[in-house]
């Protein structure tokens, strides 16, 4: 399977602060990556490296063969990165069917499919953003990146701070999105119990650094390293 996204030898940070050190991955069509690591390690400096919002010192980042480092985060998003960050960044004042078609392009990921994947949001279509829940805002912030149909879909700690019957519901959305639409995504996540099971690798960071990569199936057999390096085990 060809390689989606490939990172190289990726030094970035913010003004003069270097958070990130020669941090090197890639990521194939169709596959979920999770990004794992204790707080202030990175993770997010990562997506937001991807997205074009850091500083870059060195390395390459290309998206489907074409280097985009140079290019500014519209220009990234055009070509198909679809972010959702942990602020969700949506309308408040808008509808959510007007948050969705505010931002949508042509392709597969229409409104209705958004609503087929996330039921709640058509219930509350008419609703503005600012009227919903925290995790509705979150299925709104992913729907909104789907709308605008990416190669390549980044969350940043998706489930932070939701119910755990809305994270379940989240997680079920996700998997379908990775498991049976093929979408490629990369997930930062602190909890590696949530999404080892839908994610097919997973990186962890540490100091800006990466140091570990290995399968979600084999973090799930053996949490030995994710003890050493979190805490707690895939299964914690």
């Amino acid at each position: 399977m060809a390689d989606l996204l490939t990172v190289s030898g990726l030094s970035a940070g913010y003004g003069r602060a270097v958070v990130l050190s020669e941090i090197g991955f890639s990521l194939a069509e169709g596959e979920a990556l999770a990004v794992l690591g204790r707080n202030g390690t990175g993770k997010t400096t990562l997506i937001d490296s991807i997205v074009g919002v850091t500083r870059r010192f060195a390395g390459a980042l290309t998206l489907g063969g074409r280097e985009i480092a140079g290019l500014a985060p519209e220009a990234r998003a055009q070509l198909g990165i679809g972010w959702v960050p942990q602020e969700r960044n949506i309308f408040r004042s808008l509808t959510v069917e007007e948050n969705l078609s505010a931002v949508a392009r042509p392709g597969p990921w229409t409104t209705e499919r958004v609503f087929a994947l996330f039921p709640r949001l058509k219930e509350r279509r008419g609703n503005s953003g600012g009227a919903l829940s925290g995790g509705e805002q979150q299925m709104l912030a992913i729907g909104r990146a789907l709308a605008t149909n990416p190669r390549l879909l980044l969350l940043d700690e998706p489930t932070e701070g939701l119910a755990p019957i809305i994270v379940e519901e989240l997680l079920r959305a996700l998997s379908r999105l990775f498991r049976e639409e093929g979408m490629a995504g990369i997930i930062v996540e602190q909890h590696a119990h949530k999404i080892l099971p839908i994610t097919d690798r997973a990186i962890v960071l540490d100091r800006g650094r990466l140091v570990l990569e290995a399968s979600s199936a084999e973090l799930r057999r053996d949490g030995a390293p994710l003890e050493r390096y979190l805490g707690v085990t895939g299964g914690a």
